[in-house]
């Protein structure tokens, strides 16, 4: 029996995935000219970088545990198919394809690229603010167990994890993860549980609370600080407003911001307080720290959602090119609401 159908046609007109689809096509429209230099001219015909971005999109927005999974899916289902551009008797890339064109895409910072590009966008569309924001970090779980965490001048891999821990201390001065050796034993509060872990920073713009930039860095006490530093420096104008919890209540980032003619809108101390009512007397500062909680509705959906409680890969940079991409797919999923409610 000879059938003919379009998957386009399978797909109901009102479905969301179409809003989203459309505005990734239009961000890789833009992108082309350097996606096109991403093709391997020797060879076997390399998987299209644009279906391997959102491939990623996928996995984030409909929370797939792997890539695995999502070419499992691509098998039979049919949204997925019609996401990425594949016709019903196109064969499915092999994970381990995926997995080795990904280093392709890092190469050419083709997430970070993507990323951006979705950000111009919401610009050009007058959803974005240029005036107020808000900045925050937040652990996420490093692919090794603590069993791995063992002194940097060991090489005894003969105890196969089984080494009695108790009463030692473990350090990362002293320590490093044998699986993954960038992770960082760190602790989100006292009295809580250490973890190897990875720290991730978001920047977002207060009006629509969406995402403006999104990195991964080392999990130690000053990257809060440091990498929102160089986050303010790279998108923030002068007279602009930055909100932030207590964290950043430390002379040298308020000290920082003003240098840089930005209101540090940071949360209060008790004690030893960077900032006093020169600033916090404003409405503004009042409303940038009920707006900056909305930071952790991020994080949140990043986490559970997107899958990012904890990294299903090991090193900082694959780790950061697949947030990236969960935080392009939170912005386009913010967007096409966004533009719903317009509309």
């Amino acid at each position: 029996m000879l059938v003919v159908s379009n998957v386009d046609d399978r797909v109901p007109a009102d479905h969301p995935l179409r809003t989203i689809k459309d505005l990734a096509d239009g961000v890789l429209k833009d992108l082309g000219p350097s996606l096109t230099r991403m093709y391997a001219k020797t060879g076997r015909p390399s998987i299209p970088p644009e279906r391997l971005l959102k491939g990623m999109l996928l996995i984030a927005l409909y929370s797939i545990r792997s890539e695995r999974q999502l070419c499992e899916q691509l098998q039979y289902n049919l949204l997925y198919r019609w996401f990425l551009d594949m016709d019903l008797d196109d064969d499915v890339f092999d994970p381990s394809s995926f997995s080795h064109n990904r280093k392709r895409l890092m190469r050419h910072s083709a997430p970070q690229k993507f990323f951006a590009r979705v950000v111009d966008a919401a610009y050009e569309d007058g959803l974005m603010s240029s005036e107020h924001f808000s900045v925050d970090g937040t652990l996420i779980e490093a692919w090794a167990s603590m069993k791995s965490f063992k002194r940097k001048d060991d090489d005894d891999d003969d105890s196969n994890g089984w080494s009695d821990f108790k009463g030692k201390t473990r350090k990362n001065d002293t320590h490093a993860s044998k699986t993954d050796p960038e992770a960082k034993l760190m602790r989100k509060g006292n009295g809580q549980e250490a973890k190897l872990s990875y720290s991730a920073h978001a920047l977002m713009e207060n009006r629509n609370g969406l995402l403006l930039d999104l990195r991964i860095a080392e999990a130690n006490g000053r990257a809060e600080r440091e990498v929102a530093k160089k986050m303010m420096k790279a998108h923030l104008r002068p007279r602009s407003t930055l909100g932030a919890d207590a964290s950043y209540n430390t002379r040298d980032f308020v000290k920082t911001c003003r240098e840089q003619g930005i209101t540090p809108h940071v949360a209060g101390k008790m004690r030893s307080s960077a900032i006093d009512a020169r600033t916090t007397r404003h409405a503004t500062y009042a409303a940038s720290q009920t707006v900056r909680k909305r930071i952790e509705q991020i994080f949140g959906w990043l986490k559970t959602v997107a899958g990012l409680r904890k990294t299903r890969f090991k090193g900082r940079a694959r780790t950061e090119a697949y947030a990236v991409m969960a935080g392009a797919a939170y912005n386009l999923l913010r967007v096409a609401r966004l533009r719903g409610a317009t509309a």
